[in-house]
C-alpha cells in the first residue's frame, strides 16, 4: 500500500518528538567519490533529491543507493534499524515522503541535526559528510521495500534460488525476466517508484553466463533470510 503526503506529515512530527540515541555517535564518513556533484559550493543545499533514476539517470542512481546503503548503516542504523527497519527507538524512516516535502525535511534534519532541552538527541552531519552522502542515504532509505511486499513471492524466489544453486536453469534470461516482474511488484514505504528489493538485486545480476548463478543464488539467499 503506497504511503500517502498525510502519513508522510505524521512520520514528520514523530521525528520533532521522538527520543533519540544518537547524540554520542561520531559520525562516520562515506566515500562519495563514484558520485556526481551536486550543489554548489557556497550555496544553499538542495531541497530535492538529485540522485533519483529519472534525474541522474540508472547508473547513478544504482550507485547512489549502493553508497547510501554503507552511509546508512555506518550512521544511521544505530537508531533507525537496520535497512532502515525501525524497531521502535527512532521512526521508520522508510515513510518519509519520496517526494520535493520529504526531501526538504530530510536535508534540513541532515544538516542541523536535533537538540533537545539541550541534549544533543541526532547529531549535525551536514558539515562532516557533505551533501553528496546525504543524497546518496536518502536514495538508499526511500528505495527501502514497504513491510511485507514480497511475501506473496517468497516460495517462487526461493524455488529459483534452488534452481541457481543447482544449475539447473535452462533459459536464465527468461529467469532473469521473471525476476524483473517481481521486483516491479515490490512496493516502497516511500512511495519511490521501484524498490531495492533482492528481486531487483537478482534480476540485475543474473545473465547467461553461469558464473553470475551462484552470486545470484547468494544475493537471494541473504535476502530471503532477512525478510524472515
Amino acid at each position: 500500500m503506497k504511503r500517502t503526503a498525510l502519513i508522510a506529515a505524521l512520520t514528520v512530527a514523530t521525528f520533532a518528538t521522538s527520543a533519540f540515541a544518537h547524540g554520542d555517535v561520531t559520525p562516520q564518513a562515506i566515500n562519495t567519490d563514484m558520485l556526481p556533484d551536486v550543489g554548489v559550493e557556497g550555496e544553499d543545499w538542495l531541497i530535492e533529491n538529485p540522485y533519483r533514476a529519472e534525474a541522474a539517470g540508472e547508473d547513478v542512481w544504482l550507485k547512489a543507493i549502493e553508497i547510501g546503503s554503507s552511509g546508512f548503516n555506518q550512521n544511521c542504523a544505530r537508531c533507525h534499524g537496520l535497512g532502515a527497519v525501525s524497531g521502535g527507538l527512532a521512526p521508520d524512516l522508510r515513510y518519509l515522503e519520496a517526494a520535493e516535502y520529504g526531501d526538504e525535511w530530510y536535508v534540513e534534519r541532515f544538516q542541523l541535526g536535533m537538540t533537545q532541552n539541550g541534549i544533543t538527541k541526532m547529531p549535525a552531519f551536514g558539515e562532516i559528510l557533505g551533501q553528496k552522502a546525504a543524497w546518496a542515504i536518502r536514495t538508499y532509505i526511500e528505495t527501502r521495500p514497504d513491510d511485507g511486499a514480497l511475501d506473496s513471492h517468497m516460495t517462487r524466489l526461493t524455488e529459483i534460488r534452488d534452481h541457481l544453486l543447482a544449475g539447473d536453469i535452462d533459459d536464465p534470461m527468461a529467469l532473469k525476466e521473471e525476476l524483473g516482474m517481481i521486483a516491479a511488484e515490490v512496493e516502497t514505504g516511500s512511495g519511490a517508484p521501484i524498490a531495492d528489493s533482492i528481486a531487483f538485486k537478482a534480476s540485475n545480476s543474473l545473465s547467461d553466463d553461469p558464473e553470475t548463478w551462484k552470486h545470484t543464488a547468494d544475493l537471494l539467499t541473504v535476502g530471503l533470510s532477512a525478510a524472515h
